[in-house]
């Protein structure tokens, strides 16, 4: 199989639930409560439940793997800039945008939340793409 090169892109969707969000908690161990408390979320900047950060920047990883080949994470440089809440759809986005030399790639990442159509995440990637072994 190919290896991803540069202006290759890929996508990959992410439905968040208040279940989503409860079980990001339960495997990260992050259960600060602006997470999982509706009435303690209410009282703070954000109005009620946001999601962890983290699950858009998962949604970021998935569609670095729907790239061509195999991609491996070197590094990853995010800003968070808009809360994702529960029942939003967040749409990360990569796109290859440099070959560094050798096997790595530097790629732009962003995640969206289509309800509002805002960007909730920017940043860019620098990952390894390796040719797949169909063997």
């Amino acid at each position: 199989m190919p290896v991803a090169t540069a202006g290759e892109t890929a996508s990959h969707e992410v439905q968040v639930t208040a279940e989503t969000i409860d079980a990001f908690a339960a495997l990260s161990g992050d259960e600060n409560p602006i997470h999982l408390d509706e009435s303690y979320a209410a009282e703070t900047m954000f109005g009620g439940r946001v999601a962890h950060g983290m699950i858009a920047a998962a949604a970021v990883s998935a569609a670095l793997a729907s790239l061509p080949g195999d991609v491996v994470y070197l590094r990853q440089d995010l800003t968070f800039e808009d809360p994702v809440r529960p029942g939003e759809t967040v749409r990360a986005t990569v796109e290859v945008t440099e070959h560094l030399g050798g096997d790595r790639l530097r790629a732009r990442t962003e995640a969206f939340v289509d309800e509002r159509d805002e960007r909730v995440l920017d940043g860019e990637a620098t990952v390894l793409s390796l040719p797949h072994d169909a063997a």
